[in-house]
């Protein structure tokens, strides 16, 4: 299984901001620890192109980001000063997903360490999310691999309001999304499938929604390539979540997800998503059991860190 991997073009931030940008490091350093973990393989992904990033984005959206033209209110709706460095993580991102989803197609099961940025719109972006990484992976693999349908498969606390609407007309892509009710962003767009859920939600209620939208997809679309956004926000520790999942809730919801669309022979390209809990390594603890999950997935390809 491919795992790949932005955290080396480092995004500067101010003392004391609220994203946990350490998360992505430490992930990848606790995956090259563990001992015995196998079927991975960690990769440095290409940056994502102009022409690929238009798939998505307008001109004017992506020359303003790529100049620093973003106005004050447009940088502070996406929460991250701009910076150059900024402008290659963000590249360096979506350039994941779309190497992720190429690796599913081929393998089965494959991971971008960092993406889920769903808050991002055709024409501007919030929530830190600069570009939206998993559609335009979706853009770029349909006319380079020559697929069809796409499910983004949403499981980040907070609803995929830009993936909602970039994909709205487009009835080649399919927004599914379950995120908190009473949670950001307060202006929900309107996807393919919302499940609004009730704050301090736990295990049993949750991952029976999950089966519910599964199974609705099974029988409206059907994919040829599916982007799961595995958040790490649902856990009940979160202090942007406000639903109650446990580590074992959130293990059981992505050992749901995969193993039904594998069952299926469908591809699952898996992305981060959100995860702003007190203690940083309980980010850590639910991303690595994703992987770990994930590599149950898979086929056997070379073990980590080689």
């Amino acid at each position: 299984m491919q795992l790949f991997y932005s955290d080396t073009f480092e995004l500067p931030l101010p003392d004391r901001h609220r994203f946990p940008m350490a998360k992505y490091r430490l992930l990848r350093e606790r995956i090259v620890q563990s001992q015995g973990f196998s079927h991975c393989q960690l990769l440095i992904p290409p940056g994502a192109t102009d022409e690929q990033l238009l798939t998505c984005h307008t001109r004017e959206y992506l020359e303003k980001v790529k100049s620093g033209e973003l106005s004050e209110l447009e940088i502070r709706r996406i929460g991250f000063p701009w910076s150059e460095k900024l402008v290659e993580r963000s590249r360096r991102s979506t350039g994941a997903s779309i190497a992720a989803g190429g690796a599913a197609l081929e393998q089965g099961v494959s991971m971008n360490l960092a993406g889920g940025t769903h808050h991002s719109f055709s024409d501007s972006g919030q929530g830190f999310c600069v570009f939206n990484d998993a559609c335009v992976a979706a853009r770029v693999l349909q006319k380079q691999a020559g697929i069809g349908n796409v499910l983004f498969f949403d499981c980040d606390v907070h609803q995929g309001n830009g993936t909602a609407s970039i994909s709205r007309n487009d009835s080649s892509l399919y927004a599914c999304s379950l995120h908190g009710d009473k949670n950001y962003p307060f202006r929900k767009m309107e996807g393919d499938l919302d499940i609004a859920l009730p704050s301090g939600c736990e295990d049993a209620q949750y991952l029976a929604e999950v089966e519910l939208a599964l199974d609705r997809i099974a029988a409206e679309f059907v994919p040829e390539l599916v982007f799961y956004l595995a958040g790490a926000d649902p856990f009940v520790d979160d202090r942007l979540g406000l639903l109650s999942l446990t580590k074992d809730g959130l293990r059981r919801r992505d050992d749901l997800v995969l193993r039904f669309f594998r069952s299926r022979n469908i591809p699952v390209a898996i992305s981060m998503a959100g995860g702003y809990a007190n203690e940083i390594s309980d980010i850590v603890d639910i991303h690595f059991a994703t992987v770990k999950i994930a590599a149950e997935h898979a086929g056997p390809s070379v073990n980590c860190g080689e």
